[in-house]
């Protein structure tokens, strides 16, 4: 009876021996492995068992992207203007065992290399230059981050200035100089808006005058042509009215023709034509020969026509 007792017990201690061995290796992970003291290999994402009491876990890096920020360092341009520049590193680690085995502490190494370059590079440049020239300076460092790093299985992939702290004096003399900028600006944006505003108004008045004008203008042009259609319906009816005369006077014409009318009778209604010419406001009129030897014919009939009746 006891013996089954201690083979349950040394199978139990077997399966939890197992199972504590059994490793999986979860994504963007990689667990560096060392056999009795030296390095075995290195484990990637997956499902890993490792000999009991004879491999172990020597370090599990990560492969994501890591940022330090590093405080600020004191460095001084070459017109020794003493300024603190802190910068922020983006790395990656691409190789664990290097990574592992190349340097005691690789952050503070970084540290310690970054805080050198930057006074390198800084003491090659005067403050105006370094100021403006951030994109310069990353790019200086990163290349020489990188390259010293290599070794350590480390890449860095940008390196960023993150803030420029000139000295007390110079940073309130540039905080002046930004003052007097922003109000030269100010000036000139509300001068510019004087002037726009101006304009805006003098366009107004000046779209104002030109839209009387062309009403003016509009009115006096359907005004004539009002007058101009006037004329030209009096006319048309006058130039009628006329047609109509003559059309009746033709019509006249052509039923005294039908009619053939004696000598006698178009010479009275020649009478009646002048007597209708002078109406009383004829001075002076000139009768035909024909008419004057008719009217003493008339007259001489008239008084035997009186004579008869006595």
């Amino acid at each position: 009876m006891g013996w089954i007792i201690t083979l349950a017990v040394l199978v139990v201690f077997l399966l939890i021996v197992v199972i504590a061995n059994i490793k999986i290796v979860p994504q963007s992970k990689a667990y560096v492995m060392e056999r009795l003291g030296a390095y075995q290999g290195t484990w990637q994402t997956g499902l890993h068992v490792k000999i009991p009491f004879i491999e172990r876990v020597s370090k599990i890096v990560s492969l994501k992207e890591k940022v330090a920020d590093f405080p600020p360092q004191p460095v001084i341009t070459m017109d020794n203007v003493t300024m603190q520049i802190d910068t922020v590193v983006f790395y990656q680690i691409t190789d664990p065992k290097l990574y592992t085995y190349g340097v005691e502490n690789p952050v503070a190494a970084i540290e310690n290399l970054t805080a050198t370059t930057l006074r390198n590079i800084i003491g090659e440049m005067d403050f105006d230059t370094t100021l403006t020239s951030r994109d310069i300076i990353n790019a200086k460092i990163r290349g020489i981050l990188d390259e010293a790093t290599d070794p350590w299985g480390i890449k860095v992939n940008r390196v960023e200035l993150k803030n420029i702290f000139p000295p007390k004096e110079i940073q309130d003399a540039m905080e002046k100089q930004m003052k007097a900028e922003r109000e030269r600006r100010e000036a000139i944006l509300r001068a510019e808006g004087e002037k726009a505003s101006q304009i805006l108004v003098a366009e107004g008045k000046k779209e104002s005058q030109i839209l009387a004008a062309e009403g003016e203008k509009q009115a006096a042009i359907l005004k004539a042509e009002a007058v101009r259609e006037a004329k030209i319906h009096e006319a048309e009816g006058e130039a009628q009215a006329i047609i109509e005369v003559q059309r009746a006077k033709a019509e006249g014409i052509r039923l005294l023709n039908e009619a053939a009318p004696t000598k006698e009778v178009l010479t009275i209604k020649s009478l009646e034509s002048f007597a209708a010419a002078a109406d009383g406001k004829a001075t002076k009129i000139i009768i035909p020969s024909e008419l004057q030897g008719l009217a003493s014919l008339a007259t001489s009939a008239a008084e035997l026509f009186k004579d008869d009746k006595k």
